[in-house]
């Protein structure tokens, strides 16, 4: 449905900033959304922001309101996260997810309802 390809993780020390970016591709159709979910060891995998790819509507999680900023550019070919005041608690894997479907404000939190995935970038937040 849509390729998608994370690239920006790392490391880096609690209150610093990191990007994460995802390279949007469609195949046979346009995402309805793109979000980042994140996975810690031993958790479940979490949403973290979603963008809707027609407008500006934004989504975030309550853990990153306020720190994280989720944006796309104006060719629509990348999706960034931005995370700013990085905690240790945001260690994980950041995933990139796409939907083709419309979704409602909650639906578009749950990773079920997302078709295409990216492979992930690790970010490690060190204190």
């Amino acid at each position: 449905q849509v390729e998608l390809v994370e690239s920006g993780g790392g490391s880096v020390q609690a209150g610093d900033s990191l990007t994460v970016s995802c390279s949007v591709s469609p195949r046979a159709s346009d995402p309805w959304a793109v979000a980042w979910f994140r996975q810690a060891p031993g958790k479940e995998r979490e949403f973290v922001a979603a963008v809707k790819w027609s407008g500006v509507s934004t989504y975030y999680s309550d853990s990153v309101k306020g720190r994280f900023t989720i944006s796309k550019n104006n060719a629509k070919t990348t999706v960034s996260l931005q995370m700013n005041s990085l905690e240790p608690e945001d260690t994980a894997v950041y995933y990139c997810a796409a939907t083709i479907l419309s979704r409602t404000s909650m639906g578009i939190t749950r990773s079920y309802h997302y078709g295409s995935w990216g492979q992930g970038t690790q970010v490690t937040v060190s204190s």
